[in-house]
């Protein structure tokens, strides 16, 4: 798209895309008010993707969340998988003991349900042809699936009014949210009480409160009745009773959705963590339970990635395999021993060709180049080196765009792009009810920027033009 638009003639075209403003809004704190209702960061143009790699990313997505799935039910494999991890990381360790609770108590919910967005960026190759490299599978509060669901009409907006009307009509029509909320609705059918309510767990202040509203919206015209609460209501307004149904401020809850509770900080007592316990040992399906949520951890998707580990999820699947490790980067292990020595050694030496991973989400938590070298070099003959994974470093090829934020100036700016897939399942006690790929989402932004998503004020959003 770049070296065929005129961008300099366009520019005026941006002003003409921030009226659409109204289509993205989120909620986001400023230094001089509470709160401002504001349009969300969006490209001015659509991004090429090659057709063939996009194609390949819906279609391995079922196998993702059939993957997950199984993970999460492999009570050894996780165990095995995290042992060095929980020995080192004091919050996947509290987390592994509420699993490790659920288990010993037995599971409760029978009803198990999915929500995932599997994350890749197009791999530049020697010979310049780009592949297909997952980042990581996203298993808690996977977002952007409502914003997603309305960037189309926006660049459909903007290419008309730059007079490109063919272009306009090659962009894809996408609605996670409606996707997302059929999963969360049939859970909830599953889980057979009318009267209970889905329940979004939510965190103090919402700047991403839009992108969870179409999802809510979308269960309304269901007539699902869905409400909103902190982990503070939770402990002082929930109960479980006898049967361990769960009940919030006197409803019984079907569904808890956590939008909430991905990373340490989100847990600010104990107090945090007891109602978090009590969720899990409820009747309620939860996205994700503690098993799901373990099964996101960067370590689980290093350990995937070893040799003949995938053919445990898959056995008489080759096929299957083969589609899903396609898609892997390099993982290497930083354990203590022989392999995870090689591991630091090979980082030390070349630090720019990889990233240094800990168990955290939510974005900008990876650590790049120099910085690779100062944290390996004071852990790496500490068991510590274990709350990390190395990753090589996927280098996409940059592209020519505008990027439209609150309060930024216009200009063109070299730029990188994430494609993440949303995946749904719902599985009713051994029965598979539901596993499909229900959308897409792109985040581009500049490449002087190694790390960030959207809600870190980094990336914006973005549509894919097919090429």
């Amino acid at each position: 798209i770049a070296s065929r638009w005129d961008f300099l003639e366009l520019a005026d075209v941006a002003k003409d895309a921030a009226l659409v403003h109204g289509i993205l809004m989120r909620i986001q704190e400023t230094p001089n008010s509470s709160e401002l209702v504001t349009y969300a960061p969006f490209t001015l143009f659509p991004t090429p993707v090659p057709r063939s790699l996009f194609l390949q990313a819906l279609a391995v997505q079922t196998h993702y969340n059939t993957l997950v799935d199984r993970v999460c039910q492999d009570v050894d494999f996780l165990q095995d998988a995290l042992a060095s991890t929980i020995a080192v990381d004091d919050f996947t360790a509290r987390l592994f003991r509420i699993h490790q609770q659920v288990l010993k108590e037995g599971r409760s919910q029978s009803v198990t349900l999915g929500l995932n967005r599997s994350d890749y960026m197009l791999d530049q190759g020697e010979d310049g042809t780009p592949s297909l490299k997952q980042i990581e599978i996203n298993t808690f509060a996977a977002s952007f699936g409502g914003l997603s669901s309305r960037t189309p009409d926006v660049h459909r907006h903007v290419l008309k009014a730059a007079g490109r009307l063919e272009e306009s009509q090659r962009v894809l029509d996408n609605n996670p949210a409606a996707g997302l909320a059929r999963a969360i609705a049939t859970a909830w059918e599953l889980y057979g009480s009318d009267r209970a309510v889905v329940m979004f767990l939510v965190e103090e202040t919402q700047r991403n409160i839009f992108d969870q509203r179409y999802i809510e919206y979308e269960l309304w015209k269901r007539n699902i009745h869905t409400i909103r609460r902190r982990f503070d209501d939770v402990y002082k307004t929930g109960s479980l009773d006898q049967d361990k149904r769960l009940f919030v401020d006197g409803k019984e809850v079907a569904v808890v959705y956590f939008r909430n509770g991905y990373m340490p900080q989100n847990y600010t007592s104990e107090q945090t963590w007891e109602a978090r316990l009590m969720m899990e040992r409820s009747l309620a399906a939860k996205c994700p339970d503690i098993s799901t949520h373990l099964a996101g951890t960067k370590k689980v998707q290093q350990v995937l990635a070893r040799p003949g580990v995938l053919e445990r999820f898959f056995p008489g699947q080759p096929e299957v395999v083969e589609q899903v490790r396609a898609t892997f980067a390099g993982l290497y292990t930083l354990d203590m021993g022989a392999e995870g020595d090689k591991t630091v050694e090979m980082a030390l030496a070349s630090p720019d060709r990889f990233v240094l991973k800990p168990q955290r989400e939510g974005g900008g938590n990876n650590i790049y180049g120099s910085e690779i070298c100062q944290v390996l070099e004071g852990v790496k003959h500490s068991s510590e080196r274990t709350a990390y994974i190395l990753m090589d470093k996927i280098r996409p090829a940059p592209v020519q765009n505008y990027l439209l934020r609150r309060d930024a100036p216009l200009r063109i700016s070299n730029c990188l792009s994430e494609l993440g897939v949303f995946g749904v399942y719902v599985r009713k006690g051994e029965s598979m009810v539901m596993n499909e790929c229900v959308g897409h989402l792109l985040r581009t932004k500049s490449s002087e920027h190694e790390d960030g998503g959207v809600a870190a004020g980094v990336a914006v959003l973005d549509n894919p033009l097919l090429v």
